[in-house]
């Protein structure tokens, strides 16, 4: 009897046990089937990372020149706008160089003023000159060849007046030789020796023209020359004009030097005046009253909480799906429970350690795997609310809904455009 009750218990132990196995074994496919089902509905089409943080592009105000502080008008924390003045340093070596440049300048524009003044005027004489020397050569020259063509006219007829005086006096001893042999009449001989006589006077009259003739040629040569040096005396003085104009030009770069350095001047004077570049908080403020400034030194950053965006580092394993335009959500650790929404703004073109100060050298025998991280940039749909700002650096948690993939992985190429554009205004 005891033998069948222990049977029959051992039988009831087994089949408990059977049946806890099998009770096991469903709850196990239940939570397998579950744990799928969360996957496929929520966890699929997401990807998260912890490793993410609210960033901004500060404007580090810096000096432009070096000065002495004499006024601060904003500290840490406070909100400022673009143009809004923040810091004045002392002006009072840079308004001298702005009177020494000015007086300068106005002493080089007087100076040309006169130099250009003078240009009309011996432009206007010189050519005067040059026009009085050439009609005076030209006079001469005209003169010189009416002598030359009188000269070889008198020349020509005193070729005829030596054969007539020849024959005159051929005449004259023929008509001689006859009347000493009674042949001839003592008023033919004196008739012979008429003609010789006036042969000769004419011959010797036409000789003396020819030498007066040759005087005047030679005056009238001489004048050539006077007139010719006359006239590269001028256009020598003509060449002044050039010289003059030279000059004037050179003081037209002189003067226009001095307004440059007049406004180098003025806009080092306008440095001093320092303004926020952009709409913003005051942070790292580390200039105080009566501190000397250098040009590039950082005297505060200026941050724009109300164009705050996150970068998301996701392990690349996390962004096979992720294209830009996906939405996300963000919770900052900060203010547990709420979320902030945005996009997918752009993914980096490496990886962090790509870009570190000492990127790793992969190609060495100990290299060993490490899944690498690329920051994501995500943008905010709205600013942060007043009630919930984000500062920079703030530790965030970030979700990606992967499920439309129809987006792009890259940025479009855009034509060259100004991403921003910010000045200061004394």
């Amino acid at each position: 009897m005891a033998n069948e009750e222990k049977i029959d218990q051992d039988l009831s132990t087994e089949i408990v046990k059977k049946h806890r196995i099998k009770i096991g074994v469903i709850a196990l496919l239940v939570l397998v089937v579950v744990a799928f089902i969360y996957w496929w509905v929520f966890l699929r089409n997401y990807v998260s990372t912890d490793d993410a943080y609210a960033r901004a592009d500060n404007a580090i105000v810096s000096a432009r020149v070096a000065g002495n502080a004499i006024t601060l008008f904003v500290d840490n924390d406070y909100a400022v706008q673009a143009g809004q003045p923040l810091l004045e340093l002392d002006p009072a070596d840079y308004k001298v160089a702005v009177d020494k440049a000015k007086a300068a300048l106005d002493a080089d524009d007087a100076e040309l003023k006169g130099a250009e003044i003078m240009v009309p005027p011996v432009n206007v004489q010189t050519s005067s000159q040059v026009e009085s020397a050439e009609a005076a050569l030209k006079a001469a020259r005209d003169t010189e060849s009416q002598t030359r063509h009188t000269l070889e006219q008198l020349r020509n007829s005193r070729a005829a007046a030596a054969a007539d005086s020849i024959q005159a006096e051929r005449d004259y001893k023929r008509f001689e030789n006859l009347s000493a042999a009674g042949a001839g009449t003592q008023r033919q001989r004196e008739q012979a020796q008429t003609g010789n006589d006036k042969a000769k006077a004419q011959l010797r009259a036409v000789d003396s023209q020819i030498s007066g003739l040759e005087s005047a040629l030679s005056a009238s040569t001489q004048q050539v020359s006077r007139a010719r040096a006359q006239l590269q005396s001028a256009v020598s003085e003509r060449a002044n004009v050039d010289v003059q104009q030279r000059r004037v030009d050179a003081l037209r770069a002189r003067r226009d030097k001095s307004a440059a350095d007049l406004e180098a001047a003025r806009l080092n004077l306008s440095y001093c005046h320092i303004v926020a570049p952009i709409d913003g908080y005051v942070a790292q403020r580390n200039i105080q009253v009566g501190d000397r400034v250098q040009p590039g030194q950082a005297m505060m950053a200026v941050v724009p909480l109300k164009k705050i965006y996150i970068e998301a580092n996701f392990k690349e394993t996390q962004l096979t799906n992720v294209r830009l335009g996906q939405p996300a959500s963000i919770s900052a650790d900060i203010y547990p429970g709420y979320t902030y929404k945005g996009k997918v703004a752009g993914i980096r073109a490496g990886t962090g350690a790509a870009f570190s100060l000492i990127p790793p050298e992969n190609a060495t025998g100990n290299w060993i795997k490490v899944v690498q991280r690329i920051p994501v940039r995500i943008e905010l749909e709205q600013p942060p609310p007043n009630d919930h700002p984000l500062r920079v650096g703030a530790s965030l948690d970030v979700t990606i809904k992967i499920a439309d993939k129809s987006g792009a992985y890259l940025l479009p190429t855009v034509p060259v455009r100004t991403l921003s554009s910010t000045s200061q205004q004394p």
